[in-house]
């Protein structure tokens, strides 16, 4: 029997969703947590982070920024020990990069703080290649939430929550799912000081590093809590709208893909400088939708 080819499965959606949130994450990672790392610079745009090898092998990158005087910084994130091959993989990220965008790369690596001694470089040949290690171990994820747990709901504001982002980096005691759990369980409350969209950003990015840290098992299980939050119901809302005007057997299922594509679409329009009745134009959707997908 031949498969239905509309026919998607859950496992489909979500991948979508995860692309949709990581591209959230990159852009709220920028703006928000560069000063929470110690970094004084500022991005000036996102970067590309697929690069075509001359072998046709994409190679996937975390997160690239673009900085004043031709330079990139490029960010991965870590929960094991860094060894040679990885320094090497990097290292190749950075050459294929700097030689398609004629850029200068500079590689950060933020690792969990179960990684003691990070190998940041090696020397082959007459070069060293070198990385920053940004470690998390002076951090306790047990803190952040007690002292979530200590205020009260109105008192909250959004540097309360920003390290929620971090905690499967820090040290602690919470085990990493837990952490993660908690985490989505604070940043799905309504806070008076912090807007929906904020704490939907937070979401993606807790999102993103929770795909890192989690084996497949426990990121089912995140997945399906994802759906719960700000940032699921609304792929979900959209897709189930238009699921209804499709009006077929898997209408709602077709209808949740193609809202998370109109969202990631919308934004990556917006990123090239499109205003949002050209994105609107192009999509085929009314100004207002376009407005409330970019928050303007």
């Amino acid at each position: 029997m031949q498969e239905n080819p509309q026919k998607k499965t859950n496992t489909d959606t979500y991948s979508q969703a995860e692309d949709a949130a990581l591209k959230a994450a990159a852009i709220y990672f920028g703006d928000i947590l560069f000063p929470y790392l110690g970094i004084k610079e500022r991005p000036i745009g996102i970067a590309p982070t697929e690069m075509v090898h001359l072998e046709i092998k994409k190679m996937y990158e975390d997160f690239n920024y673009q900085m004043k005087g031709n330079r990139w910084y490029h960010f991965e994130f870590e929960s094991t020990s860094l060894t040679l091959d990885d320094l090497k993989r990097f290292r190749e990220y950075e050459a294929v990069t700097s030689r398609t965008y004629g850029v200068a790369v500079t590689t950060f690596v933020i690792c969990s703080s179960k990684v003691k001694k990070p190998m940041w470089f090696f020397t082959e040949g007459i070069n060293t290649y070198r990385v920053n290690i940004i470690r998390l171990k002076s951090m306790k994820a047990d803190e952040v939430f007690r002292n979530l747990s200590e205020k009260s709901a109105e008192n909250i504001l959004k540097a309360d929550l920003v390290p929620i982002m971090l905690t499967p980096l820090m040290d602690g005691t919470i085990p990493q799912k837990d952490r993660i759990r908690q985490g989505f369980s604070w940043l799905k409350q309504t806070y008076d000081n912090i807007s929906p969209i904020d704490t939907q950003k937070m979401q993606a990015v807790l999102y993103a590093l929770a795909g890192k840290m989690l084996d497949k098992l426990d990121m089912k299980e995140i997945k399906e809590e994802m759906t719960m939050t700000l940032l699921g119901q609304m792929l979900m809302e959209d897709g189930i709208e238009k699921g209804k005007e499709l009006g077929i057997e898997q209408g709602i299922e077709q209808g949740i893909n193609q809202g998370i594509e109109l969202t990631k679409t919308a934004w990556k329009l917006s990123a090239q400088g499109e205003s949002a009745e050209s994105i609107a134009n192009k999509l085929q959707v009314s100004i207002e939708k376009v407005l409330k997908i970019l928050d303007l």
